[in-house]
């Protein structure tokens, strides 16, 4: 609040006639009266009231409330001859004191009470936080039928404020008006900061419009309702405004018009402000110096913020938080680290909000010791339990992997919020416990908590990992219901979630109803087509998205380029590699070379990708050798794929994934030889090749099948769905490819050994307990196989079903026999 009214204004000062003035202005004159009639005719000769009201005052003046607890024992003995006035200096002593029972009994034993006795006892309730008490008095003082008066009025509308009981200052405001005190400075004041808090800054102008002789608090309040509500241009205009009529500003004028300049985004405003600052010598005020902090550390402008915060005091704990809370935000972790530090040294005790900054820096720098070290000392200084400072312990376990702990904070907190449930489920999500994150979710809305748009967001990239779409769908229909059905952050994690489950077309019915995309919704969109196969529909939104403000970032041309890849657009995707450097400035990272040597290598064209690895200026990684190595298994390069395997081996000897390959590679050459080697320095290192593994989930269940699985209760029916199928596509002309069983067998066992391939099984499981006509999906661990692919193609012709498979690479929408990736993956 900007005006600081309090008892004390009106009810301690000594009866000089500038008190008498300001009794008088207030609307006092009756009670002024009567304080001056109750001295001229004491009731004790020997006890003089008035000099032990002007004591009290003295003594409340140096908060030494010791003494004039001492006093008021004297004035006991004395018996207690108080005049009214002098009474309201006790009980406002009490209420200084936080003895706002030691207040009310004197309240009690005053023979007579006014207005002052009344709203002394509703400070005091209200700043003791028992707001029903004050609310009581209020409507004691009514009904007694004392005056309502401005003071009565300010007091009031500041009590409903801390009880969030913003909806009732209409009603207090009507009374305002009925009572003819709307154009009153200190009660217009006082309803502009009661509406301010509400945030109805319409009605706040028409109350500052309202007040006739507006001084300089109702400027500056008006000001800083703007400021707060998101009305900056109308905030600095309003300031202008003020310095026309001829006000000079204060610090409370500066700090909305600095905070005002910080919504703009207007860091060059807001430095000729500063000047503004520095003439009016505010330059040392704590709140413009924290307005200046909080508009040089937004704005990045750290150099600038470092000299302000040598000028504002440092015995106040706000500005070493604020300096260490945007250090944190900003990621700049050793500065937050040292400015914490230099907080200590300076002897200036931390808060919650301070240490909840510092462990925001554990957790991004992901350091456990660190962070365990200010676990302890918050547990020493009691603040462990604060919300801010829980949530922030479980953000560092779950960040540095020790999630179990992060749950252990989180069950043994008693006054959870949505922010603690969203650190825990996007600690599952990180961690890649999807089914967690997800069963924590529901338990979240199971206890009425709130979501919000990262809880909405989290959810739904739980079920992307799981390629769960059921649960997605349900989510999704959550959403539908709240006010984030439209929000940008969950329409993209739609989009995400939609593509990562299969349903392509979901994902672009999302993104087409979102109000505002941004950089991350086309990237999630062209990445979902690039998924999906459909490399020409990915090519295509990226002619769109150039047409918008949004520029492209890496992430757009990774997708860009993987989509060429997998579509075989070798023209293209050279094309837009060069645009990406040449238009965007835009250096390319390691999975833009990826994508770009898999694209060449998988067109055949060996030499060039090699060039291109060699001109790569960095250290090449063992992702983009291991795209070499996967175009050379395709082209049966066994040269080139032995050369590229050993570059992965030589980074990381344990890799399964190349293991496989390179064996893959020497299967299909033949070199039986080679492949005993392989697998004999897989055993020596202990790599074990991960198994096939396929699923699909049918009526809230998830079935899983591995290759030539027999443990499906279900067996007996698939095996008889196999042979019908078997037999269906070998009358359409099938012809089983061996060459893929990478074993030294006999073609028959081969042919055997493919039909029991894990995504077979699945598939026909689905045939079997699925209703006719629907959609399949079904998720495999690896990557499809040649035969089981073609073999897939025709089964989805035969049957009349849309199949859809995700592998480790991709989605494949096989339908009528054709494949979306058109045999090219």
């Amino acid at each position: 609040m900007l005006r600081l009214i309090s008892s004390a204004n009106y009810a301690t000062h000594y009866c000089t006639p500038n008190s008498f003035l300001t009794f008088q202005r207030c609307g006092y004159f009756t009670q002024l009266t009567q304080h001056f009639t109750s001295h001229s005719q004491p009731p004790n000769p020997g006890f003089d009231s008035h000099v032990y009201a002007a004591t009290l005052q003295h003594h409340i003046q140096n908060t030494d409330f010791t003494s004039a607890t001492a006093l008021h024992s004297h004035i006991l003995r004395k018996g207690g001859c108080l005049d009214l006035f002098a009474y309201n200096i006790l009980a406002n002593m009490y209420v200084k004191a936080g003895s706002v029972n030691d207040a009310l009994k004197v309240f009690d034993e005053m023979p007579h009470r006014n207005v002052i006795s009344f709203v002394t006892l509703i400070q005091g309730f209200s700043e003791s936080q028992r707001f029903s008490e004050a609310l009581e008095f209020f409507i004691r003082l009514h009904r007694e039928g004392h005056e309502l008066n401005p003071f009565v009025f300010t007091t009031v509308l500041k009590l409903l404020v801390r009880m969030g009981l913003g909806e009732l200052v209409w009603t207090v405001h009507a009374c305002v008006y009925k009572l003819g005190h709307g154009t009153n400075a200190f009660v217009g004041t006082a309803l502009i900061d009661a509406y301010s808090v509400c945030g109805d800054v319409g009605i706040t102008r028409d109350v500052f419009d309202g007040i006739v002789c507006k001084d300089m608090v109702a400027w500056s309040g008006m000001i800083g309702s703007y400021a707060e509500n998101g009305g900056f241009g109308e905030a600095v205009e309003l300031f202008c405004q003020m310095r026309v009529v001829g006000f000079r500003p204060n610090n409370y004028t500066f700090s909305g018009l600095l905070k005002a300049c910080l919504g703009l985004k207007a860091l060059d405003h807001g430095k000729c402000v500063h000047g503004c600052v520095i003439k009016s010598c505010y330059e040392k005020d704590l709140y413009v110096g924290i307005s200046l902090l909080d508009l040089y550390t937004t704005c990045g402008d750290v150099d600038d913020a470092r000299r302000v915060f040598q000028e504002v005091p440092k015995n106040e704990v706000i500005p070493w938080t604020l300096m260490v809370s945007r250090y944190a935000q900003s990621n700049h972790c050793e500065k937050a680290l040292d400015m914490f530090c230099r907080m200590r040294q300076a002897f200036v005790p931390p808060n919650e909000f301070t240490y909840a900054s510092v462990l925001q820096v554990c957790a991004t720098m992901e350091s456990l010791v660190l962070g365990k070290q200010i676990h302890c000392h918050v547990v020493k200084v009691g603040l462990d339990s604060v919300v801010y400072v829980s949530n922030a312990l479980m953000d560092v376990y779950a960040k540095c992997g020790q999630i179990e702990n992060s749950m252990d904070l989180f069950l043994k907190s008693s006054n959870r919020n949505d922010v603690s449930w969203n650190t825990m489920i996007v600690g599952y999500v990180q961690l890649g416990d999807g089914e967690k994150a997800l069963t924590l979710f529901s338990d979240m809305l199971r206890c009425q908590v709130q979501a919000t748009e990262v809880t909405y967001s989290s959810a739904l990239c739980a079920s992307a990992s799981l390629a769960a779409l059921e649960p997605g769908h349900q989510i999704h229909s959550v959403t539908i219901k709240t006010i984030y059905d439209k929000d940008t952050v969950v329409g993209n994690s739609l989009i995400d979630m939609y593509a990562k489950c299969g349903s392509i077309k979901n994902a672009r019915l999302v993104f087409d109803k979102l109000k505002q995309r941004d950089v991350v919704s086309w990237n999630a969109m062209i990445s979902g087509y690039s998924m999906h196969g459909l490399g020409k529909d990915a090519l295509k939104l990226f002619e769109m998205m150039q047409e918008t403000k949004c520029k492209p970032n890496k992430l757009t041309f990774v997708g860009v380029l993987s989509a060429c890849s997998n579509a075989g657009l070798l023209d293209q995707g050279h094309a837009y590699f060069n645009s990406m450097v040449g238009d965007y400035n835009i250096e390319p990272c390691m999975e833009h070379y990826t994508c770009m040597v898999w694209l060449l290598g998988r067109s055949g064209q060996f030499d060039k990708a090699v060039k291109l690895i060699d001109k790569i200026p960095f250290e090449p990684s063992a992702m983009v050798w291991r795209a070499l190595l996967g175009a050379c298994v395709i082209h049966n390069n066994v040269e080139l794929g032995r050369i590229s395997a050993q570059h992965v081996f030589e980074m990381d000897p344990q890799d399964e994934a190349t293991h496989v390959l390179l064996s893959n590679l020497y299967a299909t050459a033949k070199r039986w030889g080679n492949v005993a080697s392989v697998r004999k320095n897989m055993k020596r290192k202990g790599v074990k090749k991960e198994p096939g593994l396929s699923w699909i989930e049918n009526q809230g269940r998830v079935h899983y099948f591995t290759v030539g699985d027999i443990s499906h209760p279900d067996m007996r029916l698939i095996n008889g769905m196999l042979e019908w199928l078997k037999m269906r596509i070998l009358k359409a002309g099938h012809v089983p490819n061996c060459n893929v069983v990478m074993l030294d067998v006999e073609d028959d066992e081969k042919v055997h050994l493919l039909w029991v391939h894990s995504e077979r099984l699945a598939l026909a499981f689905a045939l079997v307990r699925t209703p006719s006509g629907s959609l399949i999906r079904i998720i495999k661990n690896l990557r499809i196989c040649v035969d089981c692919h073609a073999t897939v193609k025709l089964i989805s012709k035969v049957v009349q079903r849309e199949i859809i498979v995700r592998d480790m690479n991709r989605f494949h929408h096989f339908q009528d026999g054709i494949c979306s990736c058109g045999d090219y993956w």
